[in-house]
């Protein structure tokens, strides 16, 4: 394919002026040829293509030789009814696309795009006549930035959520210890998303750049050193649209097993079976919710040979059979390349073509690596290579292993000043276009060789280096955060991971965690350590998914902090365990609509200013909103509560009133958590383990909506191992109440999809009112007030209440096997 601009490895980089002499702009445009659901424009310099992918979404691509691509979108999925006819009108001096949503008005001379909602209002335009721009050196868009316009998304970057007035470079890089601003990072999303009502993916792999109004107030760009000009704009209005578009264009997220969802164990040095057991036994033993325990890299022989480290496992199946009896997975990493030590190995790679390809030489690339010696790098990119790495990999899986850990795949040292990797040549390309998707390239052998030889079975497998897309494979964390020259002094690295954590969210990262401890730095002084640890597990506890980890041989755990703070870190993890009906039930939604567990508060106040560049507190689900406390030493959290009333999530009582900001008196063992008037929010006696025992009881905090009002929630369920949940196989508990005069009214529905069979529960609701309610009823049948239980997991046979005159908090108990029911509350 002829290239829109010259590109030589991605090493000369030249200052760009958008008004330099020998910039290329579109030009006039002299015709168009219309064949279905696309029409190529005829212009001076360049020909532009509009795909009207679905009503919302249109894709839009710069080139000069037919529209041909090296290779095929890795991230879209999601294509256009090619037979279905575009619907364009001619003007003298323009062209009008309609959908039943967007009006695209097209400027013939000088060529210029403008897309506008049905109603007429301006979404986008470009900026003058520079819709497209280029030079030797890169090709770029400029749009027009509106006063007041915000900007978020581009998935797990630093900085702001509000991406207004920062630039950005997408370029996978290891940054071991990255400070609070520092960029680019471990994963490349070019997807963002404007206040104005629509998003943008730029659809290239290249070193692509964004700049947020840095060089000007009037526009900002995108571009790209090499690749193709090739951009959809998706509408929304609302940044939920947006995203929800964006998984139509890219692919649902897919969902972890239910184990996945609690808390895990690592550190660098976790890598023999007497550590392994003795971290089991210490969760265990202190009755501290543990699911996972993972196995850093060197719990292998050689990289990558998938071989139990001589020496460092006396009996590994049986190791995680016995782990397995106790409630515990292990997962182990992968790293994707192959030591030459591994000389078996390496030779067998080499002669059947599998590693990357120095084009100098013509021989395999010869990687250093941080640890392992000299390696080849794996081609993931070659289709020759799935099975044979599948076959590798399913050698543990075998012996019991329940998932991967996908590290190190930007590929590790291959950053933005480590220009000797460009002469890699890869199966699909050279290095400068598949580095940022090489990480996403081995995550999808990962997840499709795991389905080929476990059918069925639901993958875990979390990555650090990924591109767009990575949602249909595989789940993140953050890398290496931390601070690496003093580990007691990490309070920035710990805030800056609440916008990190939001951003990557808005990039359809929906299950994600961050190393909690901070990866980076030694630990010389548990003591002095303590704060920050116990900070660090009550942010964690709201990860979607929870990892301690740390580097080295640094432990972790938490009973080695003190007495008082492993106390307050078994709080916080129960508390994460007891939500858990809740988070499966968003986890759900995530795989449904791609959004994000945690939440920008902007997703679900978008026109509340106070929450537009809101970086230290996030929305858990719809009805919780959690601000971390991340400040040493601190005696106050300030946290802003949007419109409506708001409760402390522990006591429910005394509400605060919402829009405005309030001083949250707060001790080492607060997290402020606070849940919104009108919620219903699903919860379970805390255990050991995720499904530790499937018959638990499902307690229910009804937190009453005001007059006239209803508060609902559905309780998702599904057997949570299987795939079953991509066939609708799953079932839900609908709950309801009604706010009347002087009385609420709940409803309970069970509904099943498929074959699921819902579990019979006993339920157990909270309501928290302002007075002991004179009557309470069962569809209609008056029931009477006992004695609750101290196990609700055994068999109830009857309805009855109790009402708690201190919590102010009425116990309804509703035995199991009722599949509707109506509970009456009158006062």
């Amino acid at each position: 394919m002829k290239k829109i601009i010259s590109w030589v490895l991605g090493i000369i980089i030249i200052p760009f002026s958008i008004t330099g002499q020998n910039k290329i702009n579109t030009g006039n445009c002299s015709g168009y040829q219309l064949n279905g659901n696309r029409v190529v424009f005829n212009c001076e310099n360049i020909n532009v293509q509009l795909e009207q992918i679905s009503s919302g979404i249109i894709k839009i691509w710069y080139d000069t030789d037919g529209f041909k691509r090296n290779n095929e979108s890795f991230a879209v999925i999601l294509k256009g009814n090619a037979e279905e006819d575009l619907n364009l009108t001619e003007q003298s001096g323009s062209f009008e696309i309609y959908t039943s949503e967007l009006i695209v008005r097209i400027t013939k001379a000088p060529f210029k795009i403008r897309i506008y909602d049905k109603w007429q209002k301006l979404l986008m335009e470009d900026y003058q006549d520079f819709g497209f721009v280029s030079d030797s050196v890169k090709m770029s868009s400029y749009k027009t930035l509106k006063p007041g316009e915000r900007i978020y998304g581009l998935g797990e970057q630093n900085g702001n959520i509000n991406r207004i007035g920062s630039s950005f470079k997408m370029w996978n890089s290891d940054k071991p210890c990255y400070q609070v601003n520092e960029g680019p990072l471990y994963k490349s999303i070019p997807f963002f998303m404007s206040s104005e009502g629509y998003g943008i993916y730029f659809d290239n792999t290249f070193k692509t750049e964004y700049d947020f109004g840095t060089e000007s107030e009037s526009y900002y760009s995108f571009s790209a050193p090499g690749g193709e000009m090739i951009y959809y704009f998706i509408f929304g209005p609302t940044y939920k649209q947006i995203i929800s578009r964006y998984t139509e264009l890219t692919g649902k997220p897919i969902m972890p097993p239910a184990w996945g969802l609690g808390f895990a164990q690592c550190r660098g040095m976790l890598t023999n079976e007497s550590l392994t057991r003795e971290i089991a036994k210490g969760y265990r033993d202190r009755q501290i919710p543990c699911d996972i325990i993972y196995q850093d890299i060197g719990w292998t022989n050689n990289l990558q040979d998938f071989e139990w480290r001589d020496g460092n496992y006396d009996d590994p199946q049986k190791m995680l059979s016995d782990l397995e009896s106790e409630g515990f997975k292990v997962i182990v990493s992968q790293d994707p390349v192959i030591s030459q030590t591994n000389k078996t190995q390496w030779s067998e790679a080499d002669s059947l073509g599998y590693f990357t390809i120095d084009s100098r030489t013509g021989e395999t690339y010869d990687m250093p690596w941080p640890w392992g010696g000299n390696c080849g790098v794996v081609d993931f990119t070659n289709p020759d290579v799935a099975d044979w790495w599948g076959n590798y990999q399913q050698k543990v899986l075998d012996d019991g292993v329940r998932g991967f850990w996908t590290d190190m795949g930007e590929p590790a040292w291959s950053n933005e000043e480590s220009i000797d990797r460009l002469f890699m040549q890869h199966h699909r390309g050279r290095h400068a276009e598949i580095h940022n998707v090489y990480g996403f390239t081995w995550d999808k052998v990962v997840t499709e060789q795991f389905e080929k030889y476990n059918p069925n079975t639901r993958i875990f497998q979390m990555t650090r280096a990924a591109f767009a897309g990575m949602q249909r494979y595989t789940f993140g964390w953050s890398g290496d955060s931390g601070n690496g020259n003093d580990v007691t002094q990490g309070w920035e690295q710990l805030e800056a991971q609440m916008p990190l954590m939001m951003s990557a969210g808005m990039g359809l990262i929906p299950f994600w965690s961050c190393d909690i401890s901070g990866y980076c730095g030694d630990i010389k002084d548990y003591d002095e350590l303590s704060e920050l640890y116990v900070r660090w597990i009550q942010f964690g506890a709201f990860n979607p998914l929870s990892r301690i980890h740390h580097e080295g041989n640094n432990a972790v755990e938490p009973w080695l902090f003190g007495t008082e703070a492993e106390a307050l870190c078994k709080e916080a993890i129960e508390m994460k365990y007891q939500l858990f009906p809740y988070i499966y039930t968003y986890a759900r939604e995530a795989y449904d609509t791609g959004l994000p567990i945690t939440r920008a508060l902007i997703l679900e106040y978008p026109d509340d200013k106070e929450a537009y560049e809101l970086n230290s507190q996030f929305m858990f689900g719809q009805e919780m909103i959690v601000a971390p406390v991340v400040e040493e030493g601190a005696a106050f959290k300030r946290v802003y509560l949007p419109k409506g009333k708001w409760f402390d999530y522990n006591s429910k009582q005394d509400p605060f009133e919402g829009g405005q900001w309030i001083e949250y008196p707060v001790k080492l063992s607060t997290i402020p958590v606070f849940v919104k008037q009108g919620s219903i929010i699903p919860h379970m006696p805390v255990m050991q383990y995720i499904n530790e025992r499937a018959n638990y009881p499902l307690l229910v905090d009804v937190v009453p909506a005001g007059i006239n009002k209803k508060a609902s929630f559905e309780v998702y369920e599904d057997d949570g191992e299987t795939n079953n949940y991509k066939k609708d196989v799953f079932g839900k508990r609908k709950i309801s109440c009604k706010t009347t005069r002087g009385a609420y009214e709940l409803s309970y529905k069970e509904e099943a999809s498929g074959d699921y069979e819902l579990r019979p529960r006993n339920i157990c609701y909270n309501f928290f009112l302002e007075g002991q309610p004179a009557i309470i009823s069962l569809d209609g049948q008056k029931i009477k007030s006992g004695k609750i239980p101290e196990n609700l997991f055994d068999t109830i046979k009857k309805p009855f209440y109790k009402w708690d005159e201190t919590a102010k908090v009425l116990k309804v108990v509703i035995p199991a096997g009722q599949e509707t029911y109506k509970i009456q509350i009158e006062n």
